[in-house]
């Protein structure tokens, strides 16, 4: 029988914030600036989870070796850093398990691979009440996901053991993170999942397609 769980991870980008719509506009203005046409919101939405480096191959058809990828992407994070929550929400379903977790004194945090320069203006234009006991960015690790690492630390600073913790996140990465670090783990299948990637196939106790499907698995490990 798994021990009671103390506390409640999540990724960030597409599983607990929609954070495409404000990197949807930042990669079209970018191409406007190169003039270029604009693309569809469901490419930038599809890239959103691995980062600005697969936001400019998928806007420019480039990648790090052509010299001009570099300028780029700091130009994208310049963009992004002004317009980082303009159009970004929690996704549905993720205020009211939020609540929830509060009422059960079940702690929640966040581990992402989203630089602190980024996530931490973010959660705090956003100020999600009741506020994360944990944030771990890639800044405070050696070694970020899928490397455990992240939820090695989080248990620490939770004071809970890493078997406590369940780890939500839309990515392979996140799960693979999440079992090496020996936590339950759910794919959040409604995020940000790769064209051909199947969340099945990530090896996740838990699968869900929408955050209202999460609270009925935490309730099983009260």
């Amino acid at each position: 029988m798994a021990k009671p769980i103390r506390a409640v991870m999540f990724d960030l980008d597409g599983t607990l914030l929609d954070t495409a719509p404000d990197f949807v506009v930042v990669v079209n203005q970018l191409l406007a600036e190169q003039q270029r046409p604009s693309l569809a919101a469901d490419a930038i939405r599809a890239g959103v989870s691995n980062g600005s480096k697969a936001l400019i191959k998928i806007a420019f058809s480039i990648d790090e070796t052509n010299t001009q990828f570099e300028p780029l992407r700091q130009r994208l994070l310049e963009l992004y850093l002004a317009h980082i929550a303009v159009y970004t929400i929690p996704f549905p379903g993720i205020n009211e398990l939020l609540d929830k977790l509060a009422d059960n004194n079940i702690a929640w945090g966040i581990a992402t691979n989203k630089p602190a320069t980024y996530t931490l203006p973010l959660m705090a234009a956003l100020d999600i009440q009741p506020a994360p006991a944990s944030v771990i960015c890639p800044d405070h690790v050696a070694r970020s996901k899928p490397d455990p690492e992240s939820l090695f630390l989080a248990s620490k600073l939770l004071g809970c053991a890493p078997d406590e913790i369940i780890y939500i996140g839309d990515h392979k990465r996140d799960i693979d993170c999440g079992k090496g670090a020996g936590s339950i783990t759910i794919a959040a299948a409604y995020g940000y999942v790769d064209e051909g990637d199947d969340p099945a196939n990530w090896n996740a106790d838990y699968c869900v397609h929408h955050a209202n499907e999460i609270w009925p698995i935490v309730e099983k490990y009260l």
